[in-house]
């Protein structure tokens, strides 16, 4: 039976938020910042009025949910709809089929998720336990970014200029920077601290979401271990680290098992990034606490909070590589009779692109902050800049009028080859086009991205829409058609739909073409798809009925 969960209505509009002592004007979802979290379960039915009540254009993203039968709600401004326009509104309708776990929502046009996201919890069906110890307490923390400036002008000014964008100010835990930034209160900033309270000796379940713009974040907490058990609301075979690394678009649950007598009070968990390209970032540490909620007697425990960096966890060197490596090869499926893997075997089409930056030359008349003499900065896949529409694309598929729209010539493989990971070509300018790949359904489909150096080598969280994937290699250097696939895991590879392209490696996935209609894959470091790192796959109808695109909905937004 499916539940209905209904009413509920997501109106954007501006609010006054406060953080570091300094208030802004902000793009809000009900007024929240992070937005309100949706709770539903395996099955049930999702209906989402969104009313735009500002004057951006506004599109909602449901990350990671497949849209099977309701393609038209998956949000992605001029890929799958028109945005919604101020003062207009749009029905999100879709039913979640076959998915249990962490997932979230954020806008998807411009820079807009900088403060439009919030988490979904979709819980298991009725009477269905979790394939892990039940938790006493289920915890999200969702992990963002403070900006004292307009991230639409951030990046307006970058693509106008060519050369990098400015940086958050800070990093967040569900919202708050937290006690290591400048505050100007004299209690060290612990009214702005999001504080996690547990209980001694119980097993939490936490629920972790990167929605930060363009920073991969690790995670720890000081002097406690945690149990992965769930990767993009996928199981995992679990495993325990005292670290963890979590790319933009990505969610992992973990579990933490507190303490029976501990030391301390509260403890700090931190945020840091991982780095290995050019350019700035935010190079800063945040912190939250978890306090333990204890009766005042042992004078044993002391309730101090430290926020010094020898309290903090440990954490890696903003460019390990080698940590980054092994804690991504520990991934693998859970694969078990109730869970099974079902990677394909066979592929029936295999795709090889290179991701990564390149130049396009400066306008007449303009000096430009790109990475070489006078360049704008740009990002490919192979050497593909893509430039989005000014009409939905999924739209122009369904009737038939894609002329003027995109073109069905993405490349299969680079049209030059080159040493990807070593010296650069001479010639480092992009092409951009609107090209897509076109694909039967049910086809087996296997992709090798490549990163490349010629700007900088650096990791890319690529996210599919529409799907999840099976990650079955991934390596370093260039990647060897003839040797590398030998060491493919088709027994229980991870399944996501957000992955990491390792820095200055390779990394291949699987996935069937079950799912219909035009589907966005690409960089979820903001900064990356502002320059063009994305395209998009049209996955055509299949026979039977429920294999077929339905007709839009009567309020699809115009452009």
């Amino acid at each position: 039976m499916i539940e209905l969960i209904n009413n509920i209505y997501y109106k954007v509009r501006l609010q006054n938020v406060t953080h570091l002592c300094k208030t802004k004007t902000m793009l809000t979802v009900n007024g929240k910042f992070p937005g309100p979290p949706i709770v539903a379960r395996e099955g049930d039915q999702v209906v989402v009025e969104v009313v735009n009540h500002v004057q951006n254009n506004v599109s909602i993203h449901w990350h990671g949910i497949r849209q099977i039968g309701s393609q038209w709600a998956d949000g992605p401004a001029y890929v799958t709809q028109c945005p919604i326009q101020s003062n207009h509104s749009y029905v999100y309708n879709f039913t979640i089929k076959g998915q249990r776990g962490t997932l979230f929502w954020h806008a998807h046009i411009s820079w807009l998720r900088a403060t439009l996201y919030g988490p979904m919890i979709i819980l298991p069906k009725k009477h269905e336990p979790y394939p892990f110890p039940k938790p006493h307490e289920e915890k999200t923390i969702i992990l963002g970014e403070w900006w004292y400036n307009d991230t639409e002008a951030v990046i307006r000014q970058a693509l106008q200029s060519g050369g990098g964008p400015n940086v958050s100010d800070a990093y967040t835990f569900n919202g708050y920077p937290g006690p290591l930034y400048n505050s100007c209160t004299g209690a060290r900033g612990l009214e702005d601290t999001y504080k996690l309270k547990v209980k001694p000796g119980k097993t939490y379940l936490l629920r972790l979401i990167n929605a930060a713009l363009n920073d991969d974040l690790f995670f720890s907490i000081a002097n406690h271990t945690m149990t992965l058990v769930e990767a993009d609301a996928l199981y995992l075979k679990p495993f325990e680290t005292d670290i963890l690394l979590i790319t933009p678009g990505q969610t992992t649950n973990v579990l933490l098992k507190t303490k029976p007598i501990p030391s301390h009070a509260s403890y700090l968990m931190a945020i840091s990034p991982y780095f290995t390209g050019s350019g700035t970032f935010d190079n800063t540490t945040a912190a939250a606490i978890l306090e333990y909620e204890m009766p005042p007697k042992p004078s044993s425990i002391h309730k101090i909070i430290n926020v010094t960096s020898k309290d903090l966890p440990r954490l890696p060197s903003i460019n390990d590589t080698s940590f980054v490596a092994n804690f991504s090869n520990k991934f693998r499926s859970l694969n078990n009779a109730k869970y099974p893997v079902d990677v394909p075997q066979k592929v029936d089409k295999n795709f090889f692109f290179t991701v990564g930056l390149g130049t396009s030359p400066c306008p007449k008349n303009q000096t430009c902050q790109g990475p070489n003499n006078n360049t704008k900065f740009a990002a490919t896949v192979n050497n593909i800049s893509m430039a989005l529409p000014s009409t939905a694309m999924l739209q122009s598929h369904f009737f038939g009028q894609n002329d003027g729209v995109y073109k069905t010539n993405f490349p299969q493989f680079p049209l030059k080859e080159f040493n990807y990971t070593g010296t650069p070509p001479n010639n480092t300018n992009v092409m951009n086009a609107t090209e897509t790949v076109v694909i039967p359904y049910n086809t087996s489909v296997e992709v090798v991205m490549q990163d490349t150096s010629i700007v900088s080598a650096e990791s890319h969280p690529l996210h599919l829409h529409g799907y999840n994937f099976y990650v079955v290699g991934q390596g370093y250097g260039n990647f060897n058609p003839r040797k590398d696939p030998a060491n493919y895991n088709l027994v229980d590879p991870v399944e996501r739909n957000t992955v990491a392209v390792p820095s200055g490696g390779w990394v291949a996935i699987r996935f069937r073409a079950d799912n219909p209609g035009v589907w966005f894959m690409h960089c979820h470091f903001e900064v990356h798809i502002s320059w063009g790192l994305r395209m998009a796959w049209i996955v055509l109808d299949g026979k039977l009925p429920n294999q077929k695109l339905p007709p839009p909905p009567a309020d699809l937004p115009k452009c």
